[in-house]
């Protein structure tokens, strides 16, 4: 193992908390939908989830490549402090968006942290601005649009396929789809969002003199990564699964299976590629096309609404964050600590405020209706349309959420 300095040692493990927070943070990326139809069990799901993102994550290292050595300039004097800054900033901002119950980016609250952290310590010269925009924003807006028309045809074209089938001939093939292509996603994951964590461990060794420039991830922060970001999904974010399984649409069977297949082709088309995109915008993406796609289907637009603002807010949030954090750091070892502490109390404080409203594998899925709320859907043979009340998940706010972000 490369020498380790103590500053090192903390970026290492901030890291790796991040990665946990990640981890919990995307279960629902894979296994919202197959919890929500019933597929499986919850617990047997984030397990088997589990379980797939720590193999993905042994897949390949192009996304770690595009965090090391991509985004910020290993070689613009950024020093490890800048680092544990910008991991400071996407930890908090994961939680909060996690204890609303929104499925914001990770990957982005990491982007947003890095630059943040750097362009406070650094300036401009630190961050690639180029690699920003073709690796990151256009594959944040290209990536949940592609998986939303796909996951919407495929869905039109399932429920075709069945159109002369019973639902009872049809539920163990559909059962069996949700969980072949969940466990897809899962790998999916660990082969884009794992990654990510493998990339900024690999920086921090680099700016701190431990690893030479350009170098692949050394096999310790592999495994590593990987087992962190395993751990935090087996331990599953509850509150992420309910709003993408129930909040977006009534997800069905075929629905489900469209999404997740949708979902587990593009990111793993983009992990090949090297785009680290948001796992979470391209799962919400399909979700939403599955809702689209179904004939008399119904997404709840103000949800998704919500989604989209805490998307648009991730990157610039967690960069003010990790900003503030960063001009503490430089100020020396006094800083760092005060970060750290800081950073501690802000993570118990959410904590604390989410064990008042607990979400877990036993409530998942209970919905709380929203009365007086109506959508147009289709209707019988004739086309009428006919209004149909939505039910709403609950969050830390209780029923019929109205998150800030």
């Amino acid at each position: 193992m490369e020498h380790l300095t103590l500053i090192i040692g903390v970026v290492v493990v901030t890291a790796l908390v991040f990665d946990f927070t990640n981890g919990f943070h995307d279960t629902a990326n894979a296994m919202a939908t197959t919890i929500s139809t019933g597929a499986l069990k919850p617990k047997t799901a984030v397990a088997m989830s589990a379980v797939l993102n720590l193999v993905g994550a042994f897949l390949s290292v192009e996304v770690a490549k595009t965090i090391s050595g991509g985004i910020i300039d290993e070689g613009s004097g950024i020093q490890p402090e800048v680092i544990f800054a910008g991991l400071v900033g996407a930890i908090v901002w994961n939680l909060l968006t996690w204890l609303a119950g929104l499925p914001s980016s990770s990957s982005h609250a990491l982007f947003g942290g890095l630059i943040g952290a750097t362009l406070v310590s650094v300036g401009w010269n630190g961050v690639h601005m180029d690699a920003i925009v073709m690796k990151v924003l256009i594959p944040a807006i290209a990536a949940p649009l592609v998986a939303g028309i796909a996951a919407a045809a495929a869905t039109r074209l399932t429920y075709r396929l069945a159109a002369r089938r019973s639902a009872d001939q049809t539920a163990k093939g559909y059962r069996a789809g949700q969980i072949t292509s969940g466990a897809l996603v899962s790998l999916a994951h660990g082969t884009n969002d794992a990654q990510k964590t493998m990339g900024v461990i690999t920086l921090a060794l680099i700016t701190g003199g431990s690893l030479a420039p350009n170098s692949d991830p050394p096999t310790w922060v592999i495994v590593s990564a990987a087992l962190a970001i395993a751990l935090g999904t087996y331990l599953g974010g509850w509150r992420i699964i309910r709003t993408m399984g129930k909040g977006l649409t009534d997800i069905q069977p075929p629905q489900g299976f469209s999404a997740q297949t949708s979902s587990a082709t593009v990111i793993l088309a983009s992990s090949h590629l090297g785009f680290a995109l948001s796992t979470t915008q391209v799962c919400s993406g399909s979700i939403m096309g599955s809702g689209v796609g179904k004939k008399g289907g119904v997404v709840r637009w103000s949800t998704a609404g919500r989604m989209v603002a805490a998307w648009g807010l991730t990157l610039p949030a967690a960069g003010l964050i990790a900003g503030a954090s960063a001009f503490l750091a430089d100020q020396g070892d006094w800083g760092v600590v005060t970060v750290a502490i800081l950073g501690v109390a802000a993570c118990a404080t959410i904590w604390a405020a989410s064990r008042r409203d607990r979400v877990d594998h036993s409530n998942v899925n209970d919905v709380d209706p929203v009365t007086g709320q109506t959508v147009a859907t289709e209707g019988g043979a004739d086309g009428a349309v006919e209004p149909v009340s939505i039910p709403a998940p609950r969050t830390a706010t209780g029923p019929a959420p109205q998150a800030t972000v």
